[in-house]
């Protein structure tokens, strides 16, 4: 079943400094109807304006994962990881796991910044906090899906404490991908910029989609084209501050 979640029907949110997309519930903003989606628990599409900093907050239990699409993302916490500015086309994982503060800042005092971050629900409760990170460039992604984000990690990927895969892409005209999903498991695919359809339906800069009980999603751009997918665990133990909230 492919769901369509058309941009207009995402909550907006602004605070002056940020603008923000948030497609599940997420701080303030409560929504029954998208509380999340399997090991997926946020998804957030988030725009700093130059020299933006959002302040320095406490998070326990969650892989917190960064995708930068535009300008520089910079990263600040309180176990010592301040690793250096991130470019586009970048990822980051932290491990929130026994507790940690964490901060994300557009590096930039000139130009504008725009990151995805996902909350990815861990396999095991308490994990030691840490950060991960990996650049990649264009060119990795062109007409392919890139697996940027992995349970089993190495070079080519960041590890997620998780059975769960991000995978991003940038797609040329005509160029049609088709990926596999496993039995049990989702896909959560959002359309970051241009023109594209999910399974033979037209999607636009800023839509999503959900997909489950099939084995595949096929995606074909209509134009250049930039996307991001997750691919996660519909059903699986939820641990630490996450075990009684199903």
């Amino acid at each position: 079943m492919l769901k369509i979640r058309r941009d207009r029907d995402i909550h907006s949110e602004s605070g002056g400094w940020f603008d923000a997309r948030w497609h599940f519930s997420f701080d303030r903003y409560r929504d029954p109807d998208n509380d999340g989606f399997g090991a997926m628990r946020v998804f957030n599409d988030d725009r700093l304006v130059p020299g933006a900093i959002w302040p320095l907050h406490p998070h326990k239990d969650v892989e917190g994962l960064t995708y930068v699409v535009e300008g520089t993302f910079r990263h600040e916490d309180s176990v010592g990881g301040q690793p250096g500015p991130l470019p586009a086309g970048s990822v980051q994982r932290m491990t929130l796991g026994s507790g940690a503060y964490h901060s994300e800042q557009n590096a930039s005092a000139d130009e504008p910044m725009r990151f995805i971050q996902i909350w990815i629900l861990p396999d095991t409760a308490d994990l030691e906090p840490s950060v991960e990170q990996q650049v990649f460039t264009t060119e990795d992604r062109t007409d392919r899906l890139l697996e940027v984000v992995g349970p089993r990690g190495g070079p080519s990927a960041v590890k997620v404490h998780q059975d769960a895969r991000v995978l991003v892409s940038r797609l040329n005209p005509g160029v049609e991908l088709v990926h596999p999903i496993g039995e049990g498991r989702g896909v959560y695919a959002y359309l970051i910029g241009g023109e594209a359809s999910f399974d033979g339906e037209l999607v636009t800069t800023g839509d999503a989609a959900k997909v489950s009980g099939q084995d595949e999603l096929r995606i074909r751009a209509a134009a250049p084209s930039e996307l991001i997918l997750v691919d996660v665990p519909l059903e699986f133990k939820r641990v630490g501050v996450w075990a009684d909230h199903g």
